[in-house]
């Protein structure tokens, strides 16, 4: 990863620290694999030179491609109450998407 250029984009409540050729699990998005995305940037640095977005950076623009669909691991979330006989246990595995990030425009 080159620290010469990278940006904070903002997918999915979350912020993702990105740089050119970067692939990155996000939360689900609803799009076909290989499509494109515009991604909303928070900051981007070249170099020595920084820009910080109010909240975000106008003239900046992160590009993307889909790359997979997938499910996290699965997380146990066990629920027990002492001499109540109560357990419950369930499963849960998070949808995401794998972003390649394809360019960045600062």
């Amino acid at each position: 990863m080159s620290e010469q250029l990278h940006a904070v984009i903002r997918t999915g409540g979350k912020q993702y620290r990105v740089a050119p050729g970067d692939l990155v699990k996000v939360e689900k998005l609803s799009l076909d694999v290989g499509a494109p995305v515009d991604l909303e940037v928070l900051m981007v640095r070249n170099g020595d030179s920084i820009k910080i977005g109010t909240p975000l950076v106008t003239a900046a623009k992160v590009q993307a491609e889909v790359a997979s669909h997938g499910r996290g691991r699965k997380v146990i979330v066990y629920k027990f109450k002492p001499r109540r006989n109560y357990r419950k246990k369930q499963g849960h595995r998070q949808a995401y998407t794998e972003l390649k990030i394809t360019e960045i425009v600062g």
